[in-house]
Parts: C-alpha cells; structure tokens; sequence
C-alpha cells in the first residue's frame, strides 16, 4: 500500500506544481510584476508549508533537533539539489537584483542563524538554544524584507510587464484573476497534501528496510519537505520559467529560516543538540556558492556545469550523513 501512495503523491505533486507554475506566470502578467518576485513569495512561502507544520509541531513536542534539522537540510536540499537540477534542465541568467539583495541577504539570514543557534561555540554557554527573543529578530527581519522586495524593489512596473511578456506563456494567460488566484491556493493545497503523502509513505518504507530514525530525519524528512519547491521548481524550468524556480528556492530558504525557525522559536525556545557545525557549514557554504556562480564559467548566469557541481555537492553531503 506505500508504494500506492507513494505513487499517488508523486502524481499529485506533479500535477499541483504543473498549475501552480501557469497560474503563478498568470498572476505576474495581471499584477505587472516579475516572474522572480511572485516565486519569492507567493510560491515560495506556499512550498515552505510543510518546513512550517514540521518544525512548529516539532519544536512544540521538545524536538529541537528535528525542529533545526528540517529547516537546515531543506535549505541544503534547496540550493545543491533544487538549484542543481534546475540548472542542468535550463541554464538561466540571475538578474542584478538578485546578486545584489536577494543571494546576499539569504547568506546573511543563514549566518544569523548560525550564530544565534550555536550558543556553546560563539558565547560560551553550557548549552545550544535559539531563544524566544531570537525567533522575534528573525520575524521582524522578514518582515521588513518581504516589504523591501514588494515595494521597494526598485523595478518599474514597464520592466516587470516586459520580462512577463517575454517569459513563456500560461494556458491561464487573460484569465479572471479570481479563478487565478484560486486554481494557486487550490495547487499549494495539493503540493502539501501530495508531499505530505508521499513523506509518510517513503518513512514507512524506509523503516521497513531496516533504515535508523536518524537517518530517516536528516535525509528523508528534509528532502521530503522540500518535494514541492523540488517538483515545482523542475516544472518551471521544464516550462522556460526558471526566474520562477530561482525565486521559489530563494524565498523558500529565507522563509524557512526567518519565519519558520523565527515563529518556531517565538512560539517555544528551541534547543538544539545533534545539530552540528558541518551542517551548518554545508548550508553556508552552499548560499556561497550560488554568490560565486554569478562570477564562474558564464558570467551572471546558472550554467549547466555548476548544476552538475551543486548536485555533486549534494551526493557528497548525503554521504557524509549516512556514514554519520
């Protein structure tokens, strides 16, 4: 029966990021606003729900670890393997927007993250705990950059109706924005819905296959949150959307820490014991990489060959994990 519903979720997810995808391009195209910027947030922060529930019912229960260790390797998972994948589909330009503000404030939320949770290392003190005052920084900074990227950022409204004119085209193009806006709750329902059963089916099997439960956390879990920025993003790049894949990671992954960490934290003190410095290290190390990509091979694009590289990364933390 898991290997139904494994197959059933997978289906689901596809076809929930396929509508997502069109109806999401529609959108930009009836607001004059990019492709990028609509991945940022609305998609972003819809395919970070399952880090959401994860995290909030695991830092509720006294899972700290589970609570930091979704969110750690789901922004890993985002980056190597989302971005990766995305890039050997389609190579894509990275806008100068994005160097400048977008790459750059996700490494700086990501050091945040590593300071404020690594208490013994940085501070000296006997134990490793993000705080309820922690979680309240983390959310008034994401607040303060989701208005900076709605309002402030710094493109006319011609030049965003430009770059979805040229994008490719949604089979939902000239559609009542209701029905758009309604067809994208509906396709977030079914991304979170698909990948929550195709999670709990692939626990279950990892399970039966004799696989610990800390290696099902780290690898299964966080990859298993990360299904719908995975489908979407692919989807998107399938579509000749890639601004749209590049948006949904990088607004997952600032979601992730700031919010979802941020509301976490607020709600009940987080304390972190198997966490350590390599994993967050490897997230670090990763937001470093995507900076550097806009320096390396094609200038300010993600070619294929860095794809190949950040995959590669990937498979080489998987394996450090199994033989942790």
């Amino acid at each position: 029966m898991d290997y139904l519903f494994l197959a059933l979720g997978l289906g689901l997810l596809l076809l929930a990021a396929d509508l997502l995808v069109d109806s999401s391009v529609a959108i930009a195209q009836r607001a004059h606003v990019s492709n990028f910027i609509i991945g940022l947030t609305i998609v972003g922060m819809g395919t970070s729900s399952p880090e959401l529930f994860v995290s909030i019912s695991s830092a509720l229960s006294g899972s700290g670890d589970v609570a930091m260790g979704n969110v750690v390797g789901s922004n890993i998972a985002n980056i190597l393997l989302i971005l990766g994948v995305s890039a050997v589909i389609l190579p894509f330009a990275i806008e100068r927007g994005t160097q400048r503000r977008d790459i750059p404030f996700g490494i700086f939320a990501t050091v945040l993250l590593l300071l404020l949770s690594n208490d013994k290392f940085v501070f000296g003190s006997n134990g490793n705990t993000l705080s309820r005052i922690d979680g309240i920084i983390f959310l008034m900074l994401f607040v303060s950059y989701m208005i900076y990227v709605v309002f402030g950022n710094g493109r006319c409204a011609q030049e965003a109706q430009q770059e979805t004119d040229e994008a490719a085209k949604s089979k939902f193009t000239g559609r009542n924005p209701v029905l758009l806006w309604a067809i994208a709750i509906a396709s977030l329902a079914g991304l979170i819905f698909g990948g929550n059963l195709f999670l709990e089916s692939a626990k279950n099997l990892a399970r039966a296959w004799g696989m610990s439960e800390a290696v099902i956390a780290i690898t299964i879990v966080a990859v298993g949150t990360s299904l719908p920025e995975l489908i979407t993003s692919i989807v998107a790049a399938c579509k000749n959307n890639p601004q749209l894949a590049l948006g949904n990671v990088l607004g997952s992954n600032v979601f992730n820490i700031l919010f979802v960490l941020g509301l976490s934290a607020t709600i009940k003190p987080i304390t972190v014991v198997d966490i350590n410095m390599v994993d967050y290290l490897v997230m670090l190390g990763a937001g470093v990489m995507t900076y550097m990509v806009v320096f390396t091979f094609g200038k300010h694009r993600f070619d294929r060959i860095e794809g190949i590289i950040f995959l590669l990364c990937y498979v080489g933390y998987t394996a450090y994990l199994f033989s942790r």
